[in-house]
Order: C-alpha cells, then structure tokens, then sequence
C-alpha cells in the first residue's frame, strides 16, 4: 500500500485521470458504445511515437540537430530557436509531437551549456508555444482536428478565424522571451560541457527514423489506415529493437485513456446532455476553457461539441484552455511528464512557475479573445 501510495503521489496526473474515470463509469456503466467512443486513434498515435522518440533518443538521432543548436552561443538566441521551432512545427505535426520532439533536447542542450536554472522557463513558454503555434491549422491539435471534421469549416476559413490568435501570440511569446533575460541578453553558454555521445546501431537508427516518417504522413493525411501502420511499427519495433517498448511511456497512455473514459461516460448520460444542452448555447468560450480544467481540452471538445452554436468561440476556448492549468490540455501533461523523467524532485517547482507563467499569459489574451469570438 506505501508503495501505490507513493507511486500515486509521483504520478499526481495519472492518480486525477484514474479517479475520474472511476466516478464517471458509476455516472455511465460501461457498454459496447463506451469503447467505441473512446479515440483510440489519438491512443495509438502517441504509443507510437513515444516510442520511436524514446529510439530517437537511445540511438543519438538527435546529435546533428545538437551540433547545430551548440553554434547558438547566447542563451537568449538559443531559447528563440527552441521556443519558435516548436510554436512553427506544431501546426504541422501536432503540438504533442512537437514538445516530444523538443523539450527533451531542450533539456539536453541547457544541461549541457550548464544553465538548467532556465529550463522550467523555456519549457514553458515552449509549452505556451505549442498551444498557440498549433491552434492555426485544423491538424494543428486533436481538439482543432475533431471539430474541424465535424463541423465541416473550409480550410480558409479556418486560418483566418485563427489567424489573429496565431499572429498575436508570436508576438507575445516574443517579449515573454525577451523580458526572461532582460538583465543579461547576451549571457553565454559555458563551453566546457558536452553533449553525451552515444553509440548508435545503425540498422536500429534507420528503422526509426523511417518509421517516424510514415507516423508523420499518417497524422498529416488522416489516413484511415491507422491500425495497420500501428500494427506495423509494433511488429517493427519488435523485430529490430524491442528493449524500446520496455522504456515506452505508458503511465502517460493510461492518463490519456482516462480521461477519454471520463469524457466518454460524461457525454452518454442523458441528465448531463441535457443540462449541457442548456447551458453551453452562446456560453462556448467560457464553458470551454473551465469544462478543460476538469477534464482537459480534448475531452472537453468531444463533451461540448454536440452542444455549440458559435465554432469560433468553442476554438478559442479550448486553444486557450491549456494556459490556464497542467491539465487543461493534454501537451501540457506531456511536458510535465517528460521534465518529471529527468528531474523527478523538482516537479512541484515546474508546477509552480508553469502556473505564474501561464496564467500570465493567459491574462493579457483572454479578454481580447472574448470580443473577437463574438
């Protein structure tokens, strides 16, 4: 019992979604329709590029673009380049992927130049970036994804319903950036560290870099064909490097499919239907982004959606939900778990300056996006 005691109080995401999911099925017990509605795409999607990253990693795939980033000699400059890098390459790889691709070289670079004390800021503004960087596209993030299908929006129109967020919060990042290192712009990393230099299998290194490329094509396509190409790189894995799937991170699928149990359940009872169908109407931007501190921002989509009038403000909410708390999107857990992996004793530090960040944030958009989805 001390043991799941204590492993409950390490994974204090995993111990919430568990707890919601357990509530919500004495609200819906669970049935054939429960599974079915449950994403089992996003599910899959993640298991596999988790555990190709976590290839990427073992294998040094990451050396060339460490090579590259060491020429960076301001610290300043080098925050730009992390921070940008994943607010442009998560509106075409989703925001999950691209804080997955990031933040552990992140991490890695600032031990490296030895200046950790800047990696809970930069993981946070990279966090923010994500967000906001990915709520252009319509594949940008699973939320953007979802409605789009549903709502059947022309692409057009869904960059420039966007296109303002997008645009200001560049901007934004920019002096949060700047204003980090207002007291010394020019600081430098110390020269004496070095990246680790692993030995790398190069059969192991080719398998996943190419699998990598067909999990990318899969999310930008939309295939249909998702359970193949994940059967695919299952049998893969298996065949040419399966100590990966023993490092894969799988507290971080059962807090993903959690929650999509809880949101599953909430959206089949008939009573909360109906007392949503009655509240939600012209409250969309408000409804989503406190909804999302429940239940985070993809639930909460699934949850919503049935009951929206006005797309826009349901889009603004939900992309602005995760500025307010770790759970209001479910990047944000992903951040939190790749930090907690490296710096397991200084999770509630993270917590503490994400939230000030953030909320910061938060404050300065979340009026002007009020107006502007009316």
């Amino acid at each position: 019992m001390n043991k799941i005691t204590a492993f409950l109080k390490k994974e204090p995401m995993l111990t919430v979604s568990v707890l919601a999911a357990i509530i919500s099925l004495f609200i819906t017990p669970p049935s054939k329709e429960l599974l079915s509605a449950i994403d089992w795409r996003t599910l899959a999607t993640l298991f596999m590029l988790l555990s190709v990253l976590e290839g990427f990693k073992t294998q040094n795939i990451f050396a060339p673009l460490i090579r590259l980033t060491s020429r960076i000699s301001s610290v300043r400059n080098l925050s730009f380049f992390f921070v940008f890098s994943v607010f442009f390459s998560s509106m075409f790889v989703t925001n999950d992927v691209s804080l997955i691709i990031f933040v552990p070289l992140t991490i890695l670079m600032f031990q490296t130049g030895k200046k950790e004390k800047y990696i809970i800021p930069v993981l946070t503004f990279e966090n923010i970036a994500a967000i906001r960087g990915s709520l252009l596209t319509p594949f940008g993030s699973p939320q953007n994804l979802y409605i789009f299908s549903k709502s059947g929006i022309p692409v057009q129109k869904f960059l420039l319903t966007m296109l303002p967020l997008w645009l200001g919060s560049a901007v934004l990042l920019s002096l949060f950036i700047l204003f980090l290192y207002r007291k010394n712009p020019g600081e430098t990393f110390e020269t004496a560290g070095k990246p680790e230099n692993r030995k790398a299998d190069p059969k192991k290194r080719t398998v996943h870099i190419i699998l990598f490329i067909g999990i990318i094509l899969m999310i930008v396509t939309r295939s249909p064909l998702w359970p193949y190409v994940t059967l695919a790189v299952l049998l893969a894995l298996l065949i040419f490097d399966r100590e990966i799937l023993l490092k894969t991170d799988y507290v971080l699928l059962l807090t993903f499919l959690c929650f999509f149990v809880f949101s599953s359940s909430i959206c089949a009872n008939p009573q909360i239907s109906k007392f949503l169908a009655d509240s939600v109407k012209g409250k969309e931007y408000i409804w989503s982004i406190l909804l999302s501190q429940l239940i985070s921002n993809v639930p909460a989509s699934i949850v919503l959606w049935p009951f929206t009038t006005n797309i826009k403000a349901l889009l603004y909410g939900l992309d602005s939900a995760g500025l307010c708390s770790i759970i209001g999107s479910l990047a944000s857990v992903i951040n939190l778990r790749i930090y907690s992996r490296s710096y397991p004793e200084k999770v509630g530090e993270f917590m503490k300056w994400f939230e000030i960040i953030s909320l910061a944030f938060f404050a300065i958009v979340v009026i002007p996006q009020y107006f502007l989805s009316r």
